[in-house]
């Protein structure tokens, strides 16, 4: 299954010779589309030619993790005033070259799909008699849908209204199109996917199983796109609001996560490290916990190089596994969130980095700059050699089915108040997070406090997905529909200078050092991660400076992480991006930033 990515952009290069340019259809031949999509074999590399956008830098590295930023569980840290620096500080510019990229690798996505779906329903294999290839005609354009949605989905959280393309590029078509309302557009997908899910093959039964798009995620985005819709949204004279149906689309999202449940669930599993083990460990499993993930061949993909367990290689390294850091760290706050017994926070919150000397030392405080655990590239079956960096191999998580669980229980909760369709899909997720000793206490006990009202169990569900997909990147959109980004990052703001106050008064009850040692097989160990102590039990211990590097001793100015990165986010945040450069100059002066206060 590795293969498949490196098969895509082997096609992408076929394909185009033929499509050079979305906003010249004459460069298109109809004959090779009619043939491309006459027989299944073709039709499906004409929708994998959709899925080469997802290797590009404007998603592996871009989209996927480093434009998501900044949030109350993942922040950046650092002096520059590169183009991602920019977006995570919300002063990036139409020429930035981040934004950029994601403008044009999500049009042409858009692109492909658009030829795709006009491609299969024109065709006669689309409704053959044969059931197999009708089966797999259905299944392909399913996946078709579901791809355009994301894009459209992305593009709306970035940009807000924008064009919204449905046609295939060829002659007489006019694609310079005005903004089209992100609500129509969102409107328009999610019924896209309710047309198509229902022929569309199981994991189980799809080719490249959850390396492809397949029912259980078609199913899945139905319910992310629905709360995506049902949610807040800033709109161009800077307020928020959401819009007078939005319980309908809370209903459609819960209908469809309760469908997903009903008609293919599966336990989680037990061993939340090993849901992505597995992906560092190139392994993927069907009816399991992740739905999709992109699909990296060794060689391509960004993980484990720019988010996840920082590790120092070079030619002088010790050992083989190469470079890989993290450019999106974690807040303390984050850490200290979590129970000190919940099994996520180990995975999550990455605490050491592998030296060159192939070590595990504690992560490097200057920034607090806690990693996302769940990824290393240090895990990988065989070293990818002495000075690779990039291309991993390691796959990317899309959707995950505990979201498909909390999505219902979130959507319970807004219809119904937390009933006990709500609390069950939160029991389950809770569950997995403790030890059984822990059940009763961290689990029953906890679910029924916090069920006292709709409010409550809203607030129970917004720290659970925090706990649940600390470093998956998907919180800045959460925060956003929920309308609560300003008030959390506000919060969050507050109790990091809290924290670094009392580290430099030395008042807090946290610890502003940890004493650290290896064990006998390498592992880095932690005395004190949640407590203050004085000294360690022996001398074993060496003692690292913690909590007390966020503030300067000498000049007690808090680091620049803590007052230069949120400086813009006030209330509200304004987390929508002008359309860059290219898009207004190709537009023929029909797309131009207005709103939001762009070019005030």
């Amino acid at each position: 299954m590795k293969i498949f990515i490196n098969i895509l952009i082997i096609l992408a290069m076929l394909i185009a010779a033929s499509c050079e340019d979305f906003m010249n259809p004459e460069s298109l031949s109809t004959f090779d589309n009619v043939y491309i999509y006459s027989n299944v074999d073709d039709a499906r590399l004409g929708v994998n030619s959709i899925y080469v956008q997802f290797s590009h830098d404007g998603f592996r590295s871009r989209l996927s993790n480093n434009m998501t930023g900044c949030t109350d569980i993942e922040h950046n840290g650092g002096t520059s005033d590169g183009a991602r620096y920019q977006i995570w500080r919300l002063d990036a510019r139409e020429n930035n070259g981040d934004l950029t990229y994601v403008w044009n690798i999500a049009y042409q996505a858009i692109r492909d799909a658009n030829i795709a779906i006009e491609g299969i329903e024109n065709s006669e294999a689309f409704n053959s008699g044969d059931a197999a290839v009708a089966k797999e005609m259905h299944h392909l354009l399913g996946a078709a849908y579901t791809l355009r949605a994301y894009w459209y989905s992305m593009l709306i959280y970035y940009f807000g209204d924008v064009p919204f393309i449905t046609k295939a590029p060829k002659a007489g078509v006019e694609f310079n199109l005005p903004k089209a309302d992100r609500n129509e557009i969102l409107t328009a997908v999610i019924q896209d996917i309710i047309d198509v899910e229902e022929d569309m093959k199981w994991a189980a039964d799809a080719r490249y199983g959850i390396e492809e798009v397949n029912r259980e995620y078609a199913i899945g985005m139905i319910g992310r796109l629905a709360l995506q819709r049902g949610g807040w949204y800033l709109k161009p004279d800077m307020t928020m609001a959401r819009e007078d149906d939005y319980l309908t689309y809370y209903q459609l999202a819960n209908d469809y996560c309760q469908k997903l449940i009903d008609l293919r669930d599966r336990e989680l599993p037990t061993d939340f490290r090993q849901i992505f083990l597995n992906q560092c460990t190139y392994r993927s499993f069907v009816d399991d916990e992740i739905l999709f993930e992109v699909p990296f061949a060794v060689g391509e993909g960004d993980v484990g190089w720019n988010i996840g367990i920082r590790v120092d290689g070079g030619s002088t390294a010790k050992h083989s596994y190469g470079s890989g850091s993290n450019y999106m760290a974690m807040p303390p706050t984050y850490l200290y969130s979590f129970d000190s017994v919940d099994n996520r926070l180990a995975v999550t919150c990455g605490l050491y980095t592998i030296n060159t000397d192939n070590e595990k030392v504690l992560v490097s405080t200057g920034n607090m700059n806690i990693s996302q655990g769940k990824w290393s590239r240090h895990l990988t079956p065989t070293p990818l050699g002495l000075t690779t960096d990039k291309g991993t191999g390691i796959n990317w998580p899309m959707m995950r089915y505990a979201d498909v669980i909390l999505m219902l229980a979130e959507s319970e909760n807004e219809l119904n108040g937390p009933t006990d369709i709500a609390k069950n899909a939160l029991k389950r997720v809770r569950q997995r997070a403790f030890n059984s000793d822990y059940w009763q206490e961290k689990v029953d006990e906890y679910i029924d406090a916090v069920s006292f009202s709709k409010e409550t169990f809203f607030r129970a569900i917004v720290n659970e997905r925090a706990w649940e997909f600390g470093g998956e990147m998907i919180r800045k959109y959460e925060l956003i529909r929920w309308n609560i980004y300003f008030e959390t990052i506000d919060k969050m703001m507050a109790d990091i200078r809290k924290m670094a106050d009392e580290a430099h008064d030395g008042t807090g009850t946290l610890p502003d050092y940890l004493y650290v040692k290896n064990d006998e097989k390498g592992d880095l160990i932690i005395y004190n991660l949640f407590k203050k102590v004085l000294a360690a039990p022996d001398d074993t211990w060496q003692k690292k400076s913690w909590l007390v590097n966020m503030k300067s001793a000498t000049t007690g100015l808090y680091q620049e992480w803590i007052t230069r990165d949120y400086a813009n986010y006030t209330n509200p945040i304004r987390y929508i991006f002008p359309i860059p450069t290219v898009g207004i100059d190709n537009s023929n002066g029909v797309l131009k930033n207005d709103g939001y206060g762009f070019g005030n």
